[in-house]
Order: C-alpha cells, then sequence, then structure tokens
C-alpha cells in the first residue's frame, strides 16, 4: 500500500516556487479566508469530488492543516483515492505562517 510523504514548509516553498506541486489547504473557510499559502486550493468535503475530477493523479500535492495532524489523514485519503505523490506539510499552516508570514495571502 502507498503512504503519503512528509515535507517541510521550506521544501514546500522551494517546491511551490517552481511549480512543482499543487497546495491543499483542509482548514476551515474563515481561516483559510484570513491566509492561505499562496495559489493554493482550499479543499473541503464539498468540493474534493470536483477536485479530482479536474487535477491529474500524477500532480505532486502537499496537504496543509493547521499544525500537520488533520492533513496526514488527507493525504492517506488522497493516496487511496489514487494520487502518486502525496505530501503532508509538517507543522501546518502554523509553521509557515511564522516562517514566511510576508508571503500568506495570494
Amino acid at each position: 500500500m502507498e503512504q503519503f510523504q512528509h515535507i517541510s514548509p521550506q521544501d514546500t516553498k522551494a517546491r511551490l516556487d517552481k511549480n512543482e506541486i499543487k497546495v491543499l489547504d483542509i482548514r476551515d473557510d474563515q481561516s483559510f479566508e484570513s491566509g492561505h499559502i499562496p495559489n493554493s486550493f482550499h479543499l473541503s468535503n464539498g468540493n474534493i469530488t470536483q477536485f479530482m475530477n479536474e487535477n491529474d493523479f500524477d500532480t505532486p500535492v502537499v496537504v496543509c492543516c493547521y499544525h500537520g495532524i488533520s492533513s496526514q489523514q488527507a493525504a492517506q485519503y488522497l493516496i487511496h483515492q489514487g494520487f502518486k505523490e502525496v505530501y503532508s506539510m509538517d507543522g501546518g499552516f502554523e509553521v509557515w505562517r511564522t516562517s514566511f508570514a510576508f508571503t500568506t495571502t495570494s
């Protein structure tokens, strides 16, 4: 069985800057609206089917939550759905926000 991988916020940013990954933010609507990783997709139960229909399963994805806990379950779910390269971002958005405070909105 395939497993998701872990990725640091720094590696996420480096790969995002090269347009190599897609970031999926699974936090609630209000948290996403108040700040998120640039160009991230706000993934929810309401739009996950649409996301899967519109994206290539070969595209590497990084799942981001508040602290890097919930994203692990979501990342494993995406692996089970057939995505090939899935990461859970360690530390979540809180670590991203403190590391890259100047880049938290799109």
